[in-house]
């Protein structure tokens, strides 16, 4: 055994067992589908008549909303009930009161000239021009119970840049908030801090107050150092008030969060169960376990030894992932667990392209042993392994930088996916297969390694010898009329957009006997609403959220729920808006676009302008496609659906990827290889890689398969999705991107 491999060795043993203690001894946190959480309901009080009204109420939520990821709460539902509620509910809540506490201040930030003390009456106003009438100047204490007198606001937290909580032992302020000002508040506060270096030292006037909700939270004096007029530069300063690290903290969360546009007030606080039932939680771990088999049994039957090797680095990659998401603090829902699971059959994409590099070695250059053509796969895989990863690296974190609420929680996932699946790859699986492939025994018997065979689809595919790339632009023709007809679907039927984009109605009822969730379910389901959401709340509540409902379809929900019990009283019926709220929604179409923006550049400085063009409208054409064909066939539009269409997005990418790599690589290859018309050479590329595309897409396939039949209503329409998704973006890899690369390439010359 080599240095090399002792180390990967090594390093593969430490990798699952930190992974293992960090499974064992963190516990994850579950979402509110899974496990239910606490649910806060607020209620605005308009303090003037212009702020009474429903863009005030949606001002609020996005506040709220920015609060809510400041707390570390992932995957939240707040949504507007009625015309003055806000519904806000948080899965894993330590501590709901100190949540509501949080959620409910207004936090009004704001920066004042001290005219004097309360008890000096007389005390001379700053000589800085006119200002508003001060007939009745603002009393407040500060932090030692002194009374000030308080000049109007100079300056107002809409000045802040950033907050940031901070301990410095050195100096002995201690915890501090440390905060920093955009463009124009820099200039108020050289000019606000400027005015008040013109008093004298010790004089009230020297000092500025910063007042948070009508409380001083901080009134220093400015330092002797700063001139009359010239003021503190630097756009920046600290305040300091003998805070603890919690209210340090929370200070910085209200800064950086912002102002609520108008009160609110916590009017109810409760427990609520998960919105979906223990059957659908137990169906979906069959289908995850049914599905993992599958896919499993599929490597091992295709390369055998190695296959077996893989399996076993899936079961790592599993491990590696939920250790991290436990280690971050991410929190699981039911698409997230499917996505999850759906990783495992993706991630066996590198270990395929490793094992069908090294059966191209040992059948092209007749390698006497199975190590040294396995050796040669993972060098010749490499670049592809790394660039179909680094791609999708970049969406996950340009997801995570600029989207918020599910979509960014899913850019955290994805990231956590591609680098354990590169880690389970390029260490686990290598460290595993050295091992394996130096025993003497497979050098006798190297049919048993797996990848001493060139395989089945490679034979057929050189039996026929096709010319793929023959007639690109029927291929192009093809993936028009596709585009054509599912934008047809789009424009005809329309999309239904679920609760989470549109709202709807919430109706609560009292229960004489406490109802179970998943009866409800089933009850509603055959009243013809099969996507009810139902949440049970203490212990005789049950809330049924739906889309908009006529008279006639909310008696039908009363009648359903009313079947189950002796008695059911409606306590509740309000509108509520969607939880993923407008600027969620542009937040996350301003990602995406981002995110391809900075895919395009990439795919463009490690390939071509013209490949990265080509695999990005690809990406379109396959987002377009699966968008319509969830129109045709009328299924819902929703947050399940959108972290599906991300994961399409990924797949799509990938897939592009791998077959751009070999035509690169053949394009290098020899100067006879330059006097090959190009449409041949991708031809010959894309017949090159088909082999890893069909098992790949074989993997994924099986695991999707057990999800929608095994998974339960919950995750049928996700698995049909990703499904449609998976064949789509097979397609378009092959028979779309490659050959647009083609003509756009023929068109140039």
């Amino acid at each position: 055994m080599t240095r090399a491999q002792r180390i990967r060795g090594l390093l593969a043993l430490a990798i699952v067992a930190l992974s293992l203690y960090v499974a064992m001894s963190v516990p994850v946190h579950l979402g509110l589908d899974l496990r239910g959480g606490t649910q806060i309901v607020l209620e605005t009080r308009p303090t003037a008549a212009d702020d009474d009204g429903p863009d005030t109420v949606d001002r609020t939520v996005e506040v709220l909303r920015g609060r809510v990821d400041a707390l570390g709460v992932a995957e939240p539902t707040i949504v507007r009930s009625g015309s003055d509620r806000i519904v806000v509910e948080l899965p894993g809540v330590q501590d709901p009161a100190e949540a509501a506490e949080v959620l409910g201040r207004t936090a009004r930030l704001s920066f004042h000239h001290v005219l004097g003390t309360a008890l000096d009456a007389t005390a001379p106003e700053a000589a800085a021009g006119p200002r508003p009438d001060q007939s009745r100047p603002p009393v407040l204490p500060d932090e030692s119970g002194q009374l000030l007198r308080l000049d109007a606001a100079v300056m107002t937290g809409k000045d802040v840049e950033k907050a940031a909580a901070r301990f410095d032992a050195q100096s002995g302020a201690g915890w501090h908030v440390t905060v920093e000002f955009k463009d124009a508040g820099r200039d108020r506060w050289a000019a606000l801090t400027g005015e008040a270096a013109c008093r004298p030292a010790g004089d009230p006037a020297r000092r500025v107050a910063i007042v948070l909700d009508d409380r001083i939270v901080s009134s220093p004096q400015v330092d002797p150092s700063v001139r009359c007029g010239a003021g503190i530069g630097g756009g920046s300063t600290q305040i300091n008030g003998a805070f603890d690290d919690g209210e340090a903290r929370e200070l910085a969360l209200l800064v950086n969060g912002g102002a609520l546009p108008v009160p609110v007030e916590t009017v109810e606080e409760r427990t609520v169960g998960p919105t979906l039932g223990a059957q659908a939680i137990t169906a979906s771990v069959w289908a995850a376990a049914v599905g993992s088999t599958l896919t499993a049994l599929f490597v091992i039957a295709v390369y055998r030894l190695l296959g077996a090797l893989a399996a076993v680095a899936l079961l790592c990659y599993g491990l590696i992932s939920y250790a991290a998401l436990a280690a971050l603090g991410a929190t699981l829902t039911l698409p997230g667990l499917a996505g999850f699971v759906l990783a495992i059959g993706m991630a066996v994409d590198a270990n395929v392209l490793v094992f069908e590099r090294a059966r191209e070695e040992y059948a092209a250059h007749h390698r006497p042993t199975p190590r040294s053509a396995l050796a040669a796969g993972f060098r010749n895989a490499l670049s592809a392994i790394a660039d179909s990863n680094i791609t999708t690296l970049i969406a996950a974190g340009l997801l995570f930088l600029l989207a918020s609420g599910p979509v960014r929680g899913f850019g955290v996932t994805l990231g956590i996916g591609v680098l354990a699946s590169m880690v389970s790859a390029l260490v686990i699986t290598r460290a595993l297969a050295d091992l394996a492939v130096s025993r003497p025994g497979l050098r006798r018997r190297p049919h048993l390694t797996g990848i001493a065979h060139t395989g089945a689809v490679r034979d057929r595919l050189a039996r026929g010898n096709p010319r793929l790339m023959r007639h690109p632009r029927r291929w192009l023709a093809a993936s028009a009329a596709a585009l054509v007809l599912a934008g047809a679907g789009i424009a005809l039927r329309g999309l239904d957009f679920g609760i989470e984009f549109t709202g709807g109605r919430q109706v609560e009822y009292a229960t004489a006997t406490p109802v179970d969730p998943d009866r409800a379910r089933a009850a509603l389901a055959d009243a013809g609403f099969p996507h009810a959401v139902v949440q049970t709340s203490g212990e005789n509540r049950l809330t049924v959220r739906t889309g908009q409902l006529t008279t006639a379809q909310a008696n039908a929900v009363g009648t359903a729920v009313s079947d189950l019990t002796s008695r059911a009283d409606e306590l509740r019926d309000e509108t509520i808006g969607p939880s993923l709220g407008k600027e969620l929604r542009r937040g996350a179409l301003i990602a995406l676009a981002v995110a391809l923006g900075a895919q395009l550049v990439y795919l463009a400085v490690r390939f071509r302008l013209l490949l990265g063009t080509a695999a990005v409208a690809a990406l379109a054409h396959d987002v377009v496609i699966l968008v319509g064909v969830f129109a045709w066939l009328g299924k819902p539009v929703d947050g399940v659906f959108l972290a599906a269409l991300l994961t399409v997005i990924g797949y799509s990418v990938n897939d592009s990827v791998v077959v751009f790599d070999r035509l690169r690589e053949l394009t290098r290859h020899a100067d006879k290889e330059r006097e090959t018309p190009f449409r041949d050479i991708a031809g010959r590329a894309l017949q090159q890689t088909l082999p890893r595309t069909v098992n790949t897409g074989t993997g994924a396939a099986l695991i999707l398969t057990a999800l929608a039949g095994f998974g339960g209503d919950s995750l049928t329409d996700f698995a049909l999705a990703l499904l449609i998704g998976l064949a789509v973006g097979t397609y378009s890899s092959m028979f779309t991107a490659t050959p647009l690369a083609v003509v756009l390439q023929e068109r140039r010359r």
